[in-house]
């Protein structure tokens, strides 16, 4: 029997050209997983850029290998990290310290602040890159 490789994750383009990339809670996040969803979200894009907003969905891990493959240049032109939680925020704070981002990102929790931002014109996002919200 034929087996199928699991998606821990979702992409949808929003009618106002948001693309957005949810994991599934509790997801760990490794190095294959990872490559899976920027590629996936690169394919979804078809050549086109966009705002990206990745919901985190309280991700239990992020593996080393996993930041690596973020730090890459995608699809999106600013990327809003939704999460929920302390560990979340954690998450992110170390990524950004340790690793730039490939376009303007920041964390929030709050959805409507970050669509907020991402939807903002760019220069005014680029502005503000690696800074974060509690919305």
């Amino acid at each position: 029997m034929a087996e199928t490789d699991h998606v821990d994750y979702t992409i949808q383009l929003e009618p106002d050209n948001v693309l957005i990339l949810a994991w599934d809670p509790g997801v760990r996040i490794e190095a294959g997983n990872a490559r899976a969803a920027v590629d996936a979200v690169n394919e979804f894009a078809a050549g086109n850029r966009y705002p990206l907003l990745v919901r985190m969905a309280n991700a239990s891990h992020l593996s080393r290998a996993a930041r690596d493959v973020f730090i890459e240049p995608c699809a999106a032109t600013r990327i809003a990290l939704l999460g929920e939680n302390p560990v979340d925020r954690i998450l992110v704070d170390y990524q950004l310290a340790a690793q730039p981002a490939p376009c303007p990102t920041r964390f929030f929790t709050s959805e409507a602040e970050a669509m907020t931002w991402l939807l903002e014109p760019e220069q005014q996002a680029g502005e503000q890159q690696g800074r974060t919200a509690t919305g």
